[in-house]
């Protein structure tokens, strides 16, 4: 999502997840098989003490906050997949940036007034965009819009781009924040809350089940619908339930049941921690940005005894320790330098490292786990300060030592540039970035998608500022229940949380296996969220 960061050429990501399977021989296999355990390994406890943010947070929110200001065109609303290059416009930057305003107007950035006039533009831009199965001159179809825009025109980029369910789901998590947000009786304000309802009602959920009850990550007019569906575990979990709450054009309920039944394949053991593995980090993050998982649980988390949000703290804890125990002996891996999720890279080449032949690339999903395991030595901040919430002991001190090791290359005028490879010195071209000599690679480029939860997640961090505005939001509400959620901050005062294991019905659904779920991949093998990349 470079916007998609998903940047370049998201060729759908199709390419990158098939690259990531056959990966298997970049990273180490996992340590022990994705079958439950009789009990789950306990992760790491969080202190009870949550730490203090260092001052170095504050002026990383600042700079991260002005990307998004700074970098959206001011006519229209459209926020670049990156920057400086700001090639296309990303859906799902815009999403992020929809969510950076109000952060920007709670640290008095910008005003209200502003962020105000900022959002309506962006809102009423996309509202007036014109839809369409036509190949040309469109913004979307049927609701959904084009992974990636012209910066001017908003219509699609290239006949390359995706009509996207995932970055459209970015853009409408942006949308809905900003619905609940504005909450005063200004014109303007109601107008805001207004066309978000307009934007979110006319997304045509049930069109883009080709396999259902499962969605497909999206579309192409010359094309068709993509083959694959969203199976996870991933990000994907808020598609799901943007798709659930939908008042127009809802999903059934069943596809939350086929969607956690794809998991058997990657519940296990991995770097000592039990949990749902998801190589890249992203894939625990995203969903996390708008919605606070902590307490909730719908019938599959219910009967492992853990809720989303530890299963993400669980995999941040997981990455930490591949870091450390850096089995390709990449340059400076440990403690406090790792993060491994979708960046860009320096090229794609084969290069001699140690004494044997590596791959590296450019922009590409990155991860260890169980399944997506691909690791060239490339370190991208978001993967570490948006893990902040799940866990600060290891995230706090991972962000200053890579600012203070490496802040003179990485770190500048918007916060963290989007990734840094400390091991590839190789005299070559490269496709993003430079080589700094003695220091490696550090990438040119900051990434929307990249740049957006790390401002969003420290603020959750902070004081649960997203997530508390997105409680207010009824089609989130409605979303999560109807795929199952119960608990925490969904219960009602003095209702009792539904028991923790041993759900016969959740008991059920695992046993039934993962046929309806690929029904679309016929191969049978899952597909790992794709962040696509760039045409070549």
């Amino acid at each position: 999502m470079n916007s998609g960061n998903f940047k370049l050429g998201r060729t759908i990501a199709l390419g990158a997840l098939i690259a990531l399977a056959a990966a298997c021989n970049k990273a180490p296999p996992p340590t022990a098989a994705p079958k439950p355990a009789d009990k789950p390994v306990a992760a790491v406890p969080a202190k009870d003490i949550k730490p203090e943010l260092p001052p170095l947070f504050r002026d990383i929110e600042r700079r991260t906050f002005q990307f998004f200001w700074d970098t959206t065109n001011q006519t229209n609303g459209l926020t670049p997949d990156r920057f400086p290059s700001r090639p296309f416009a990303s859906i799902a930057s815009v999403g992020f940036a929809l969510t950076a305003y109000p952060i920007g107007i709670e640290n008095n950035w910008v005003s209200r007034n502003q962020a105000v006039d900022r959002t309506l533009l962006t809102l009423k831009f996309f509202r007036d965009m014109p839809q369409g199965p036509q190949r040309t001159g469109k913004s979307g179809n049927k609701g959904f819009y084009y992974h990636f825009l012209d910066m001017q025109k908003g219509q699609r980029y290239d006949s390359w781009v995706e009509l996207s369910s995932v970055d459209t789901t970015l853009l409408m998590m942006g949308v809905l924040f900003a619905q609940s947000y504005y909450d005063r009786d200004d014109p303007r304000e109601k107008e805001i809350r207004d066309v978000a309802e307009e934007l979110y009602r006319r997304v045509d959920w049930n069109w883009m089940q080709q396999n259902k009850p499962l969605i497909s990550m999206g579309w192409y007019p010359e094309s068709g619908f993509i083959k694959h569906d969203w199976a996870g575990y991933n990000e994907a979990m808020m598609v799901y339930i943007l798709a659930l709450g939908s008042p127009t054009h809802p999903v059934s309920p069943d596809a939350w049941e086929v969607w956690t039944r794809t998991y058997n394949d990657v519940w296990g053991v991995y770097q000592d921690q039990e949990f749902l593995a998801f190589g890249p980090l992203f894939g625990h993050q995203y969903s996390h940005v708008w919605i606070d998982f902590k307490g909730i649980q719908d019938d599959y988390m219910r009967e492992r005894g853990i809720d989303y949000f530890e299963n993400s703290r669980r995999a941040t804890l997981a990455q930490r320790s591949y870091a450390i125990s850096n089995p390709m002996k990449w340059k400076d891996y440990g403690e406090n330098v790792w993060g491994l999720t979708a960046s860009d890279g320096p090229q794609q080449t084969l290069q001699d490292y140690r004494g044997e032949q590596r791959e590296f690339r450019h922009y590409s999903s990155r991860g260890a786990g169980l399944r997506e395991n691909f690791d060239d030595g490339t370190i991208a901040p978001t993967a570490a300060v948006a893990s902040l919430p799940f866990a600060p002991e290891i995230v706090i001190p991972a962000t200053v030592e890579m600012h203070d090791r490496y802040g003179e290359y990485i770190y500048s005028s918007y916060g963290f540039l989007d990734s840094f490879n400390r091991s590839f010195d190789y005299d070559i071209p490269l496709k993003t970035g430079r080589l700094v000599p003695g220091e490696g690679w550090v990438s040119s480029d900051y990434i929307g998608i990249d740049q957006g939860p790390i401002l969003t997640m420290i603020a959750n961090y902070r004081n649960g500022f997203v997530w508390n505005v997105m409680k207010k939001n009824e089609h989130i509400r409605d979303g999560l229940e109807r795929a199952g959620f119960k608990g925490g901050w969904l219960a009602p005062e003095g209702e009792p949380v539904p028991a923790a294991k041993g759900d016969p019905k959740a008991a059920t659904a695992r046993a039934l296996g993962n046929a309806e779920s690929r029904a679309g991949n016929p191969d049978g093998q899952q597909e790992a969220a794709p962040r696509p990349q760039q045409p070549q």
